[in-house]
């Protein structure tokens, strides 16, 4: 495997894994099986846009529009990554 994040993928979520919001946390949650994790930060937005249609630079694209001067083209590659490496997203 290369050190390069891959660009061209289209990740999505795992099928196990389910995003909701909890009102009461006021937090947004990835739902996973005997598990739960608490998204900080825009994590919620860069999951969002991971529908399989988009790929990793499409998205990172996407996010550079909304949120301009954030790190997004070097943070968000290797976050899906890692949630890939995690199992969460496919």
């Amino acid at each position: 495997m290369s050190a390069e994040p891959e660009t061209d993928w289209r990740p999505v979520p795992a099928p196990a894994i389910v995003r909701r919001h909890d009102p009461v946390r006021d937090a947004d949650l990835l739902v996973l099986p005997e598990r739960v994790v608490v998204l900080t930060g825009r994590a919620e937005a860069v999951l969002a846009l991971c529908d399989g249609t988009r790929s990793v630079r499409g998205i990172v694209d996407e996010l550079a529009a909304r949120y301009p001067g954030a790190p997004v083209a070097t943070d968000v590659p290797p976050f899906l990554e890692r949630l890939r490496e995690e199992g969460w997203l496919r």
